[in-house]
């Protein structure tokens, strides 16, 4: 693991093999190790010939913290995508981003077109444009004194995985705020690059990937069957999708 300095932010990248470069931006609570590494993507990415390149979110992981919610709305968080691109002196790569990843990918691709070759939003279908419900109640799940007191299911959920990977839950708090600013029709129309949007078929969260798909000028929809929010990313399914769509879209 390496460190960079971006915004005021250390922070952390990963950066194994060679070939064309994927840059991975992993979910809300989440951190490269285990949205990338523990799901075997860095393995299958590399074995198949590409360069993985996965960094923390700042908030997440080993990067540095912030408390401010104004720190976390997803254009600033595309910033930190596009300054490692630009500090491995890469011009242009595959991004995919999943969930809250996703959407800073789409982001980055509207705010930095020429450096994104294709995209893939894995986790995040339609919600993209119209929500993915209520959040207030995760954040307070966060910021609970104990899981106990937690009654909201989605809450649970949260807090419970925060826990797992250790987060800072304050700066998780912070960052649920901000970082689900919605993308519109329009926006997503004005993404041209080659896209796969992938959502497991139990994925209440992220929304319809077919919905998605249809307004954006070149996407297709893949369905994780089977796979609720939280065991899609690791799909046998979803990996060999993703792979025959890089080697149909070579950089």
């Amino acid at each position: 693991m390496q460190l960079f300095t971006h915004d005021g932010f250390d922070l952390a990248y990963i950066d194994q093999g060679t070939g064309d470069p994927v840059l991975l931006i992993h979910g809300f609570a989440s951190s490269h190790i285990v949205n990338w590494v523990s799901p075997g993507w860095i393995k299958t990415l590399t074995e198949a010939g590409y360069r993985a390149i996965a960094f923390d979110n700042r908030g997440h992981g080993a990067s540095s913290k912030s408390y401010d919610p104004d720190a976390y709305y997803p254009g600033r968080m595309a910033s930190d995508a596009a300054a490692l691109l630009g500090h491995l002196g890469l011009s242009r790569a595959h991004v995919m981003g999943y969930s809250m990843g996703a959407r800073i990918a789409a982001f980055l691709a509207l705010r930095e077109p020429a450096m994104v070759a294709t995209l893939v939003f894995g986790g995040l279908g339609i919600g993209m444009v119209d929500g993915v419900g209520d959040w207030d109640p995760i954040a307070d799940a966060l910021m609970a004194a104990t899981p106990a007191e937690i009654t909201h299911q989605r809450g649970r959920m949260f807090r419970a995985f925060a826990d797992q990977t250790r987060s800072d839950r304050q700066a998780l708090a912070a960052c649920i705020a901000t970082s689900r600013e919605l993308l519109s029709e329009a926006d997503m129309a004005r993404i041209t690059q080659p896209t796969l949007v992938a959502v497991g078929t139990t994925d209440d969260i992220g929304g319809s990937p077919e919905d998605l798909a249809a307004l954006m000028p070149n996407a297709v929809a893949f369905s994780i069957e089977g796979r609720d929010h939280m065991l899609s990313v690791g799909d046998r399914a979803f990996k060999k999708r993703v792979l025959e769509f890089l080697q149909e879209h070579p950089l």
